[in-house]
Protein backbone atom coordinates (compact mmCIF):
# COMPACT_ATOMS: atom_id res chain seq x y z
CA UNK A 1 0.00 0.00 0.00
CA UNK A 2 1.16 3.48 -1.07
CA UNK A 3 -0.38 5.41 1.89
CA UNK A 4 0.97 9.18 1.79
CA UNK A 5 0.68 9.52 5.67
CA UNK A 6 2.22 6.00 6.31
CA UNK A 7 4.74 7.09 4.31
CA UNK A 8 5.40 10.19 6.65
CA UNK A 9 4.98 8.21 9.86
CA UNK A 10 7.66 5.63 8.89
CA UNK A 11 9.86 9.23 7.47
CA UNK A 12 9.99 8.61 4.15
CA UNK A 13 8.60 11.78 2.78
CA UNK A 14 9.33 14.61 5.06
CA UNK A 15 7.39 16.87 7.02
CA UNK A 16 6.93 19.49 9.83
CA UNK A 17 6.54 17.53 12.86
CA UNK A 18 4.97 19.28 15.69
CA UNK A 19 4.80 16.56 18.09
CA UNK A 20 5.54 12.34 17.77
CA UNK A 21 4.86 9.78 20.18
CA UNK A 22 4.93 5.92 19.43
CA UNK A 23 1.05 6.56 18.59
CA UNK A 24 0.79 9.48 16.46
CA UNK A 25 2.43 12.83 14.83
CA UNK A 26 0.80 15.93 14.52
CA UNK A 27 2.57 17.58 11.47
CA UNK A 28 1.66 20.67 9.43
CA UNK A 29 -0.88 20.40 6.44
CA UNK A 30 0.84 20.37 3.22
CA UNK A 31 -2.39 22.38 1.90
CA UNK A 32 -3.75 24.39 4.14
CA UNK A 33 -6.92 25.71 5.07
CA UNK A 34 -5.53 28.49 7.12
CA UNK A 35 -2.37 29.40 8.99
CA UNK A 36 -1.42 26.89 11.26
CA UNK A 37 -3.53 24.19 10.23
CA UNK A 38 -2.31 21.23 11.48
CA UNK A 39 -3.24 17.13 11.49
CA UNK A 40 -3.26 14.69 14.12
CA UNK A 41 -2.28 11.28 12.74
CA UNK A 42 -2.11 7.74 13.60
CA UNK A 43 1.21 6.04 12.95
CA UNK A 44 -0.81 2.97 12.72
CA UNK A 45 -2.87 2.81 9.24
CA UNK A 46 -6.74 3.25 9.15
CA UNK A 47 -8.46 3.88 6.95
CA UNK A 48 -10.93 6.03 7.95
CA UNK A 49 -13.02 6.83 11.41
CA UNK A 50 -15.09 3.57 11.26
CA UNK A 51 -11.98 1.18 11.25
CA UNK A 52 -10.67 3.09 14.70
CA UNK A 53 -10.43 1.88 17.86
CA UNK A 54 -11.61 3.98 20.74
CA UNK A 55 -8.45 3.85 22.72
CA UNK A 56 -6.48 5.43 19.59
CA UNK A 57 -9.55 7.92 19.23
CA UNK A 58 -8.81 9.41 22.91
CA UNK A 59 -5.14 9.76 22.12
CA UNK A 60 -5.73 11.56 19.17
CA UNK A 61 -8.41 13.87 21.13
CA UNK A 62 -6.44 14.60 23.86
CA UNK A 63 -3.50 15.60 21.63
CA UNK A 64 -6.15 17.90 20.00
CA UNK A 65 -7.03 19.50 23.16
CA UNK A 66 -3.20 19.98 24.37
CA UNK A 67 -2.50 21.41 20.78
CA UNK A 68 -5.78 23.05 20.33
CA UNK A 69 -5.46 26.18 22.86
CA UNK A 70 -1.57 26.55 21.99
CA UNK A 71 -2.18 27.14 18.37
CA UNK A 72 -5.02 29.21 18.89
CA UNK A 73 -2.77 31.42 21.95
CA UNK A 74 0.54 31.06 19.75
CA UNK A 75 -1.55 32.17 16.70
CA UNK A 76 -4.34 35.13 17.52
CA UNK A 77 -6.54 32.62 17.07
CA UNK A 78 -10.26 33.06 17.72
CA UNK A 79 -11.45 29.53 17.60
CA UNK A 80 -10.21 26.35 16.30
CA UNK A 81 -12.29 23.53 14.30
CA UNK A 82 -12.06 19.72 14.58
CA UNK A 83 -12.82 17.55 11.53
CA UNK A 84 -12.44 14.65 10.68
CA UNK A 85 -13.33 13.88 6.22
CA UNK A 86 -15.34 10.90 5.37
CA UNK A 87 -16.02 8.74 2.26
CA UNK A 88 -15.37 11.78 -0.66
CA UNK A 89 -13.92 14.47 1.50
CA UNK A 90 -11.63 12.14 2.75
CA UNK A 91 -8.24 12.98 0.38
CA UNK A 92 -5.92 10.58 2.00
CA UNK A 93 -7.36 7.33 2.91
CA UNK A 94 -5.79 7.58 6.51
CA UNK A 95 -7.64 8.59 9.40
CA UNK A 96 -6.35 11.89 10.20
CA UNK A 97 -7.86 15.06 12.37
CA UNK A 98 -8.12 18.51 11.11
CA UNK A 99 -7.20 21.41 13.85
CA UNK A 100 -8.38 24.21 11.57
CA UNK A 101 -7.63 27.83 13.33
CA UNK A 102 -10.31 30.20 12.69
CA UNK A 103 -8.99 34.08 12.64
CA UNK A 104 -12.42 35.78 12.54
CA UNK A 105 -16.16 35.29 14.34
CA UNK A 106 -18.11 33.84 11.42
CA UNK A 107 -20.74 32.68 13.41
CA UNK A 108 -23.39 31.97 10.88
CA UNK A 109 -27.19 31.86 12.12
CA UNK A 110 -28.75 29.27 10.08
CA UNK A 111 -31.89 30.54 11.14
CA UNK A 112 -32.97 26.84 9.91
CA UNK A 113 -37.15 26.70 10.04
CA UNK A 114 -38.20 23.88 12.82
CA UNK A 115 -39.92 21.72 10.07
CA UNK A 116 -37.02 21.53 8.58
CA UNK A 117 -34.91 20.44 11.19
CA UNK A 118 -37.56 17.85 12.43
CA UNK A 119 -37.37 16.65 8.35
CA UNK A 120 -33.79 16.34 8.74
CA UNK A 121 -33.64 14.56 12.44
CA UNK A 122 -36.10 12.26 10.69
CA UNK A 123 -33.91 11.27 7.85
CA UNK A 124 -31.11 10.38 9.94
CA UNK A 125 -33.56 8.32 12.86
CA UNK A 126 -34.51 5.73 9.96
Amino acid sequence: MDCTFCNIANKTIPSNILYEDNDIMAIMDAYPTANGHVLIIPKKHYDDYLALDSSMLSIMFKKAQELGPMIMQKLGAKSITLLINYGDDQVVKHLHLHLIPNFSSNVKNLNTEKEEVTKIYNILNK
